[in-house]
């Protein structure tokens, strides 16, 4: 694909709903997970709930379910709306030197961020960088600072670093972490224990890093289609072969045994196969909002949560969630005493979630955006 895919063509100026509504629906699924809700639903007798609630929860190694898709959700959308934000700031009279500074800033704050939720739990300083603040804080910038060059420029890079990535797993030379598909054994375990100071660490892998850069260079060039002044039928078009060869790409490299689809050290195949996921995912969105105008009205409720999120996330990741829990559980508890520990548990983590959307909607309603 050459140049005239996207870069000859003049950006359109205006919000696309679909990303506000891309972002804050993500960040809305991750809210519910810091109430604990998910957990309790494996508890529930009835079948559906429980695969909801497998599905709602991390496979443990070679394998996919839909929450591995989440953290890529994300990463995809911030390079999705990276366009938007320079071209927003360009419009305000901003010089390029100052949007860069803003870039270098904002990337280190995310690093701070994403380092320091780990240093709460334990109180102490320790050093992980395996959340999406830490990891964001990498792919963005590196995203951001090859925004302007050709569509081919980054593709190709996207797909050079996923090639390095893959060949240094397979042939790391350190005896103990050279099995580059085993848990605790591969090249990702061997970085985690070097920047941990331990002889074992997490099994997910600070080397991500590299491999998810992908999602948001890729995030960058679907942004600049939906900016461009296609019709909405060639973007969609565009947008549903990219989603699709990511995932053929993907799956057949894990169902030929070249390789596994794993999340926890996203393997190339697993970049891909989310890669390819996130962009259906916008491609449908996009259809659904700004295409065919439907679910205007029911989208607004996760724009609001998309508004703040990153402060939203911090919030609840900083303990805010467990918190809200504690203040809501024992009247929670008196009131559903009749439906037993599950029952009073999943209301809890209910009036948690609603608690931490209306703490959006306050912000949203009050015209207050916390950006970094």
């Amino acid at each position: 694909m050459g140049k005239n895919v996207l870069d000859s063509d003049r950006p359109i100026a205006g919000r696309i709903t679909s990303v506000d509504f891309f972002r804050g629906f993500t960040m809305f699924l991750l809210m519910g997970e810091s109430t604990e809700l998910y957990n309790y639903l494996h508890s529930i007798d009835c079948g559906f709930m429980q695969f909801l609630g497998t599905q709602l929860s991390h496979h443990e190694w070679h394998g996919l379910r839909f929450w591995d898709l989440v953290q890529p959700f994300f990463m995809f959308i911030v390079g999705v709306a990276i366009p938007f934000a320079v071209a927003n700031r360009l419009k305000k009279g901003h010089t390029e030197k100052s949007i860069l500074l803003h870039a270098l800033k904002r990337s280190f704050l995310l690093l701070f961020f994403g380092w320091a939720l780990y240093c709460i739990g334990p109180g102490k300083i320790v050093f992980r960088f395996q959340n999406v603040l830490a990891q964001l804080a990498v792919t963005y910038l590196v995203a951001f600072l090859i925004r302007d060059k050709s569509f081919s420029f980054q593709l190709i890079f996207s797909l050079i670093i996923l090639l390095l990535i893959d060949l240094a797993y397979r042939f790391f030379p350190v005896e103990g972490f050279n099995q580059p598909w085993e848990p605790y054994h591969n090249l990702g375990a061997w970085v985690n224990n070097k920047i941990e100071g331990v002889e074992k660490a997490s099994i997910w892998a600070t080397l991500n890093v590299v491999s998810t850069t992908a999602h948001t260079v890729w995030g960058v060039l679907c942004g600049k289609l939906l900016m461009s002044n296609k019709t909405a039928r060639q973007k969609i078009k565009l947008l549903l072969i990219a989603g699709m060869a990511g995932l053929f790409i993907g799956y057949s490299l894990d169902l030929f045994n070249i390789t596994p689809i794993i999340k926890k050290i996203a393997t190339s195949s697993f970049v891909f196969m989310s890669g390819g996921w996130s962009i259906l995912t916008l491609c449908f969105s996009y259809w659904l909002i700004d295409e065919k105008k439907l679910f205007l009205k029911g989208s607004r409720m996760f724009i609001i949560v998309g508004m703040n999120c990153i402060f939203i996330y911090l919030l609840f990741s900083a303990g805010g969630a467990e918190l809200l829990n504690h203040i809501f559980q024992p009247f929670i508890n008196a009131l559903f005493s009749w439906g037993g520990e599950i029952t009073s548990g999943i209301m809890t983590s209910l009036t948690t979630w609603a608690s931490l959307w209306y703490v959006s909607y306050w912000l949203y309603k009050n015209k207050i955006f916390i950006k970094i």
